[in-house]
């Protein structure tokens, strides 16, 4: 798959799978190419990540036919052209709360190499493209995403106008980080919840632009958000996957013969919770 062809479904509501993959092992992409995803997550915001790590990942994995989203670390125009020269097909921007946030991100993925105040000219419609400029720059951005992170009460406020925005292509919901602001830590099943999902997918899937959250904690809510219309779906991420496996398998293998298990009476100390 292309990013363009990742943008097309998005809009067209068809469901798209991936991980969020957070190992720079070279063995890697070609494993997830194997899993049955179309598109894999990576994320710079909370893993420690240069930018030669993340471009040969980015490169392989488009090799691959897995169109690498970037999550960078802040929305910063400088931050989101890396990620794409690095060979991101898509540029999520965490925690977007206001328009402006959301034009710099748009800015950066639809409309390189522009920048300084004829970018701005256009963002604004002060002054549109003109052929040939405006044919070699939708030529030049044709397989990049914008993707804009809602993870507070006050992007939910604003969905409508978010949403308004062109050449947006989905909105990611972060369940952690929106459940810790509604004031509802974690309380994933909380009807309080529920409803804010709903609304987002509804504003998202009213304009046309696809809607999905990164989820790590079981099935049944990826499955019941899916359900409820989200056509985003980043599942877990190598990092929990291998955890919940490796997990399950020694306490059953204890069990079975008879061993202590050192986790019975442990905390689970999870560094890594809010990716």
């Amino acid at each position: 798959m292309t990013g363009a062809e990742l943008k097309r479904k998005l809009h067209a509501g068809e469901r798209v799978y991936a991980t969020c993959v957070v190992s720079t092992s070279p063995v890697w992409p070609a494993m997830i190419a194997q899993t049955g995803a179309d598109f894999v997550f990576i994320d710079t915001e909370h893993i420690p990540m240069d930018r030669n790590q993340l471009s040969w990942m980015c490169q392989t994995f488009n090799g691959l036919g897995l169109p690498p989203l970037v999550r960078i670390p802040a929305c910063d125009p400088a931050l989101a052209n890396m990620a794409i020269d690095a060979g991101g097909r898509g540029v999520v921007s965490p925690y977007c709360e206001s328009l402006e946030e959301v034009q710099i991100l748009r800015g950066a993925t639809k409309y390189r190499p522009l920048k300084g105040i004829r970018l701005a000219q256009t963002l604004s419609g002060e002054v549109p493209l003109e052929e040939p400029t405006k044919s070699y720059i939708a030529d030049m951005n044709q397989h990049n995403l914008c993707v804009v992170n809602i993870e507070s009460v006050k992007a939910m406020e604003m969905l409508d106008d978010i949403c308004a925005i062109p050449d947006v292509d989905a909105l990611l919901i972060g369940p952690h980080d929106l459940s810790i602001n509604m004031d509802i830590p974690e309380d994933y099943s909380n009807p309080k919840f529920t409803e804010a999902i709903g609304r987002i997918i509804e504003a998202g899937r009213s304009a046309g632009i696809g809607v999905g959250y990164h989820y790590s904690f079981g099935m049944e809510q990826t499955q019941r958000w899916a359900e409820m219309g989200a056509n985003l779906i980043v599942h877990s991420s190598d990092y929990f996957l291998t955890k919940e496996a490796l997990t399950r398998d020694f306490k059953q293998l204890r069990s079975a013969l008879g061993d202590e298990d050192p986790l019975a009476s442990a905390g689970d100390d999870d560094a890594m919770v809010t990716i």
